[in-house]
């Protein structure tokens, strides 16, 4: 708790403060413009907080994260084009409130679902994540071997429509993570002669070409049919009721009480995301409603069911990444650049050795939370404009943007190049159905995997029997194969929840006219 004290102290900073606004801010822009979203935009910033203090640099990209996943229910409410997937179920009842002349109600719940669900979902993270470091701290390399190999198939199998295009996925993540020196005999892998490969691929590059670069191709294809949608919408429609009634409140409570719950519990398991937390909180509030036929047709509850699962998944997804330093989300694993740029390492040991730059974390986490819901309603008019503008003037500024940041990462050319040659991999893997969520972790979790590896069979001497000295290891194993035979049966997510991880919006709820 004292740190926690300190921490605000730092973070109340007046000259911080404004770099976590200017983050939120950033961040819920961002998040309303279809096709961007939190992991472009912290992937895209990273290098613009080279010369920024750890504290300030933490909170902007961590301010983000945040306002981003709540911007992104903006264009899903008024243009049924949600900025992320997450937000998908958002659109199934938003958008009919919309057409109904209730877009302000819309947004204001879907503002105030987001920040209930980011801010308890931040103090689960502060009560978890520092206990079940303690624990991991008992975990050797037999261990995170099993785990990360756990991780990988479980991502694997639920971020996509097909476990075998899912492994693939990650497979080939771990394959691009082996490229550059060996980590035991330091001998070139794959480099091809380049000496910029000497250091193996850097992260930011790729993961800007894989989301950013190769979304904006993919919505230049949709340029005329997004603009006339943005055309559509106007101010009229939202004057004929703005305010959440109270009886409204106290139906939509119970509902936000719920998605926190879904969206922290989804955030702490690695690989599941967003998505499938906002799915599920929906189709729960749905299943428990006394008139489900009514959802999909402009009900605020399953507004606040998405919204306030979709922002709980945030910083509970951090929790395995600071107990264990495994990613548990797109986001957590961009984010791990940025923490050891700015010295702090994620894994149970920065509990210990930086006590407090993992409370600045924290208290950064709890003030960008209050700022969100500032900065989203006395700007969610302008921000509802800002959605408008056509896309075919944004999809520049955004590809120059992408430019600069891989350009800054390395100060040279060559990160442009691989910028560019992921930007192709991500567009096939889009066309393809295959999960990019699953290989930017894959690319992450691989040096570890590969490590850890090679010091189990070390430690177990080549004998697979030795396993019964490490049952935490073996339950991970058996924990491992049950999944594979879960999926592989068909038992896994429902079609909806498995859509929306692969980036794909059910319409079927949907109403198109307006």
């Amino acid at each position: 708790m004292s740190d926690l004290l300190i921490g605000f102290q730092d973070v109340l900073h007046p000259a911080t403060l404004i770099w976590v606004a200017v983050g939120v801010t950033l961040g819920y822009v961002l998040g309303a413009l279809p096709g961007l979203g939190k992991a472009t935009g912290v992937a895209v910033c990273i290098p613009l907080t080279f010369y920024l203090g750890p504290v300030a640099a933490l909170g902007m990209l961590i301010g983000i994260a945040k306002g981003s996943a709540a911007g992104s229910a903006v264009s899903a409410i008024l243009l049924n084009t949600p900025g992320e997937p997450s937000s998908a179920p958002t659109a199934l009842d938003g958008y009919p409130l919309a057409r109904q002349g209730k877009a302000q109600k819309a947004l204001k719940m879907g503002l105030f679902a987001s920040v209930i669900g980011d801010f308890v979902s931040t103090l689960v993270l502060i009560c978890l994540a520092a206990p079940l470091a303690r624990y991991a701290l008992l975990i050797g390399p037999v261990e995170i071997c099993t785990i990360l190999l756990f991780s990988l198939t479980f991502i694997g199998g639920l971020s996509g429509n097909s476990m075998t295009k899912g492994l693939i996925a990650g497979a080939m993540g771990v394959f691009f993570a082996t490229i550059g020196l060996e980590s035991e005999t330091f001998v070139s892998r794959m480099t091809f002669g380049l000496l910029e490969l000497e250091d193996g691929i850097a992260l930011v590059p790729m993961a800007i070409g894989m989301l950013a670069v190769a979304e904006m191709a993919v919505q230049a294809g949709n340029v005329k049919v997004l603009d006339s949608e943005g055309a559509r919408i106007t101010d009229g429609a939202s004057r004929n009721d703005r305010v959440v009634l109270a009886s409204e409140w106290r139906r939509c409570l119970p509902v936000i009480a719920r998605g926190t719950l879904i969206g922290s519990v989804v955030g702490i398991l690695p690989g599941l995301g967003a998505s499938v937390g906002s799915f599920l909180s929906y189709g729960a509030t749905r299943k428990a409603s006394k008139t489900p036929e009514k959802y999909g047709t402009g009900m605020i509850e399953g507004v606040a069911a998405a919204e306030s699962a979709d922002n709980a998944v945030v910083p509970s997804s951090l929790i395995p990444l600071f107990a264990l330093g495994i990613p548990g989300s797109v986001i957590a694993a961009i984010l791990i650049a940025a923490f050891i740029l700015h010295g702090l390492t994620p894994g149970p040991l920065m509990f210990q050795q930086q006590p407090r730059l993992v409370a600045d974390v924290y208290a950064a986490m709890l003030c960008a939370s209050v700022i969100l819901l500032i900065v989203g309603y006395t700007g969610q008019r302008l921000f509802a404009q800002v959605i408008k503008a056509p896309l075919r003037l944004i999809i520049p500024g955004v590809l120059l943007l992408c430019t600069v940041g891989a350009y800054m990462e390395t100060s040279s050319v060559f990160s442009i190049y691989v910028m560019l040659f992921f930007t192709v991999i991500g567009f096939f893997a889009r066309k393809l159905d295959f999960s990019f969520v699953t290989f930017l972790i894959g690319f992450v979790i691989g040096p570890n995997l590969e490590l850890s590896f090679r010091q189990s069979l070390q430690l177990l001497d080549h004998n697979a029997m030795n396993l019964s000295k490490h049952p935490i290891a073996v339950v991970f194993i058996l924990l491992t194969v049950a999944i594979v035979w879960w999926i592989g049966r068909g038992k896994g997510p429902a079609a909806g929840e498995r859509h929306a991880s692969a980036g794909q919006t059910p319409e079927k709820h949907v109403p198109t006219n307006s």
